[in-house]
């Protein structure tokens, strides 16, 4: 197979691996992002505590993510077939990529919000604000630059899993490399699409990392909330007047 032969070849399908794994991710953040969060804020102590509807999302997300992705797509060719009309092909492989990256997604989300000053959460609290308003001021502002990671490290994870989607007809590098790197011995053309993952895993870990500090050295030369801190800071010198009195 000459050079011009693989690159035809490889052309659409690594259009097709873009394809599944940028929609997928989408999907992932927008599902795995609240998902995360709720289970922040229903754990025992949370801003909405309930413990059951905490323990029932948990044992969702655990059984999802202790399946084996490969067992997933398997099972869920019932359901994929419903939503696209389809078990094969690019758009069918979306629904068993994202159905298997929101719990991933969702428990990085939830160690990310964890690690939220909790300073911060009672400042907000003690001037009124509300469950929605924290949420959308501190805990997700303050959490960005570990989301930002936690979804490079989803895109990467859904770059493999992408590649195992190609093993039942779904498409992308994966299915030219079961076709043609082993059952027709393309030796050569497997070495190519091998490198090709890692350059794009590497320029996508690359990107993610760089976006992550710049925020997280923003964050740190600008401080955290600045009003929140001023108010604090204004509470103990207004204790201390009264005090003197």
């Amino acid at each position: 197979m000459t050079w011009s032969e693989k690159w035809e070849l490889l052309q659409p399908e690594c259009w097709n691996t873009l394809y599944m794994v940028g929609w997928s991710t989408f999907i992932a953040v927008i599902a795995g992002l609240p998902l995360g969060i709720l289970l922040v804020l229903t754990e025992r102590g949370g801003l909405l505590q309930n413990v059951v509807v905490n323990k029932v999302l948990g044992q969702v997300v655990n059984i999802t993510r202790s399946m084996p992705f490969i067992i997933l797509m398997v099972a869920l060719t019932n359901f994929t077939r419903l939503v696209t009309g389809t078990s094969i092909g690019r758009d069918a492989a979306i629904v068993p990529l994202a159905i298997g990256a929101i719990p991933f997604f969702a428990r990085l989300v939830e160690t990310a919000v964890r690690e939220v000053d909790g300073g911060l959460v009672e400042a907000v609290q003690s001037m009124g604000g509300n469950t929605l308003t924290i949420v959308r001021k501190v805990l997700v502002p303050e959490a960005l630059p570990s989301l930002i990671a936690s979804t490079t490290t989803t895109v990467v994870a859904l770059i493999g899993y992408s590649a195992m989607a190609g093993t039942v007809g779904a498409g992308g590098l994966g299915d030219l490399a079961v076709r043609y790197g082993y059952q027709r011995f393309e030796t050569g053309l497997m070495w190519v699409i091998v490198a090709i993952l890692a350059v794009v895993i590497t320029v996508i870990q690359f990107a993610g990392d760089l976006a992550a500090r710049s925020l997280h050295s923003r964050g740190a030369r600008s401080g955290p909330a600045p009003r929140l801190r001023l108010l604090k800071a204004k509470e103990p010198a207004a204790a201390d007047i009264g005090k003197v009195a």
